[in-house]
C-alpha cells in the first residue's frame, strides 16, 4: 500500500475568530498588524497573457509568497497553516486563484476545507 505526504503548507478561508497559535493571517484590504500578517488587494478582471515564467502574479500569491519568505528567513516564526480573510467574493477568488493557478503558490500552500 502507498502513501504519501503533502508537506504544503494549508490555506484556510475563514474569520479572525478562527485564528489559532501557530497560525499566519493572510488578510484582504487594509495593511495587516501584528503578529505574523500580510494583506492583499484583489485586482478585479486582470488577466495577463505570457508565459508562465513572466506572467504577473496576482496579489494573494504575492502575499502568499511574503509570509514563506519570511518564515524561511526566520522573520516570523514558523506557522502551520495560513488562516485568510476576505471580506469580498473577489478575495475569495483570489486566493482561490494564486493556489490553483500560481506555480509557486501552489508549490508551497494547498487549499482545505474548514
Amino acid at each position: 500500500m502507498g502513501w504519501s505526504v503533502d508537506a504544503r503548507v494549508p490555506v484556510l478561508l475563514a474569520s479572525l475568530s478562527e485564528v489559532g497559535e501557530g497560525d499566519a493571517v493572510l488578510i484582504e484590504g487594509a495593511e495587516a498588524e501584528g503578529g505574523i500578517r500580510e494583506s492583499f488587494l484583489p485586482v478585479a478582471g486582470a488577466h495577463v497573457a505570457g508565459c508562465a515564467c513572466c506572467v504577473a502574479r496576482g496579489p494573494a500569491a504575492v502575499a502568499l509568497d511574503r509570509l514563506f519568505q519570511r518564515r524561511a528567513r526566520g522573520e516570523v516564526g514558523f506557522f502551520r497553516r495560513v488562516v485568510v480573510v476576505t471580506a469580498t467574493d473577489a478575495g475569495d477568488i483570489e486566493v482561490w486563484s494564486a493556489l490553483r493557478n500560481d506555480p509557486v503558490a501552489s508549490a508551497r500552500f494547498r487549499l482545505v476545507e474548514a
